[in-house]
């Protein structure tokens, strides 16, 4: 049965949709403020096409500087096609635990006023409310390149102060790749029916778009998929497959990810900053243990989490998300306690002074690299709409680019020797041991876990 499962996920892998990729053409970025510049250097370099996807398009310095920069581009060279998707709930509201004030879209409104220019940015909804799906898609095209991370555009992300949150960054020119992401945007997302501009003050409420959202969602689960031109098989050459998933019904990126599990000859290597990882995957990390393979996980600190609160500041509820995840994390050291111990399993916790981490993807074996902005949680499982790009190296032409980062991001590590080396519940600030004892009590646990 075992083989037979091994056999599906090798051909299941095989008939992706892969483009050819030339070596010298695929550059990882180590570092944020590497990231900031790719990009605007790129923003200046474009002549005919910018598409950017991102979760959010924070109104500050980095935000400004980078908008800056479009709308100069635009100035410069009016035959640019510019379009930027945001997730349409994020950008009208303001951070959790903020007042009341300017959004982002408000920023956008006024930013395109003063500009007298047409409409950049698009919002747009996975669901009728946020907590239950947001766009989570990743790619930044710019004519024939494409900038790939899981960062979203604002001042840590970007390194633009003295704080970073730390992502992972590639730089990839690829024609083909380019245009599939382009057109997937065109063909399923900027549907006009249901997304509308964001900096446009007279759009409409989601309460008014509510029926549109919805089918517009069942439509993206069902049908939504890159279209890869002159596709070819995955073969003995460096190759890369655009993939997407929504919901938990044939989602093409999660069924990809439970496979790359299955075809792991001898290490595995995750990065994710929520550890809280689907009972799937769960279930194909044990069967790896089971069979003697090596598996890393590197995961952030909860005070690298980017909901963390420091004691001496005002609680939130949101606070308590970091220790619920190290109180998974708790939980997963202490079930495989022997494997840690015997060198199998090596959990390595990333901190760096007081500054987050917001690293995801896959490494199997030098052969498979996963570049994704899916937490690996129930949540992007479920609810948001996630993509990623498979990496497929047989003959390793990427190995020291990805061993260069992965020893970057393993600088700010240490390894977790023993579970009892992470606090417990006792250990923590009294608002958050109410709060998860709460959740105990009412057995809410389960469900947050679903949903965050």
């Amino acid at each position: 049965m075992l083989v037979n499962k091994i056999k599906r996920a090798k051909q299941h892998l095989q008939d992706l949709q892969f483009l050819p990729q030339i070596d010298t053409d695929f550059e990882i970025l180590y570092a944020p403020a590497q990231f900031k510049q790719a990009i605007i250097q790129q923003i200046r370099a474009a002549q005919k096409r910018i598409y950017i996807t991102a979760l959010y398009w924070q109104m500050d310095e980095a935000g400004q500087e980078i908008l800056d920069e479009i709308y100069l581009a635009k100035h410069q060279r009016p035959e640019l096609e510019i379009k930027i998707l945001v997730d349409w709930h994020r950008a009208q509201r303001n951070l959790i635990g903020e007042k009341k004030g300017m959004t982002n879209a408000d920023w956008y409104c006024g930013e395109r006023q003063k500009q007298q220019a047409d409409a950049l940015f698009f919002g747009v909804p996975i669901n009728t409310r946020e907590v239950f799906g947001v766009l989570h898609i990743k790619g930044f095209v710019f004519d024939d390149t494409v900038l790939y991370s899981g960062a979203s555009i604002n001042n840590v992300y970007l390194h633009h102060q003295d704080k970073y949150r730390y992502d992972r960054y590639q730089k990839i020119k690829n024609a083909g790749l380019a245009d599939a992401l382009v057109e997937f945007i065109n063909a399923y997302l900027l549907v006009p029916e249901v997304i509308h501009a964001l900096d446009n003050p007279q759009r409409p409420t989601t309460k008014e778009l509510r029926h549109q959202i919805k089918a517009f969602r069942r439509h993206l689960a069902h049908y939504g998929r890159y279209q890869v031109k002159e596709a070819t098989r995955s073969g003995e050459d460096l190759s890369i497959a655009p993939l997407f998933g929504l919901s938990n019904q044939g989602n093409l990126l999660n069924r990809t990810i439970e496979d790359l599990f299955m075809l792991v000859e001898e290490k595995l290597t995750i990065c994710t900053p929520y550890f809280n990882f689907p009972r799937s995957l769960q279930g194909r990390i044990r069967h790896l243990l089971k069979e003697g393979k090596k598996i890393e996980i590197i995961v952030g600190d909860k005070t690298a989490n980017d909901f963390y609160i420091p004691p001496q500041e005002p609680f939130k509820m949101a606070g308590a998300l970091p220790y619920l995840y190290e109180k998974n994390l708790r939980a997963f050291a202490r079930k495989f306690e022997a494997e840690i111990e015997r060198g199998a399993l090596n959990i390595r916790i990333w901190k760096d002074e007081d500054n987050s981490y917001h690293l995801k993807g896959i490494w199997v074996d030098n052969r498979y690299m996963l570049l994704t902005g899916n937490n690996l949680n129930p949540r992007a499982w479920r609810l948001d709409a996630e993509n990623g790009l498979l990496i497929h190296d047989p003959q390793q032409r990427l190995r020291p680019q990805a061993e260069q980062e992965l020893e970057y991001i393993r600088r700010h590590t240490e390894r977790l020797n023993h579970y009892s080396e992470l606090e417990d519940l006792p250990r923590y600030p009294a608002p958050v041991q109410r709060i998860l004892k709460r959740f105990q009590r009412v057995k809410a646990d389960k469900l947050v876990k679903m949903i965050l």
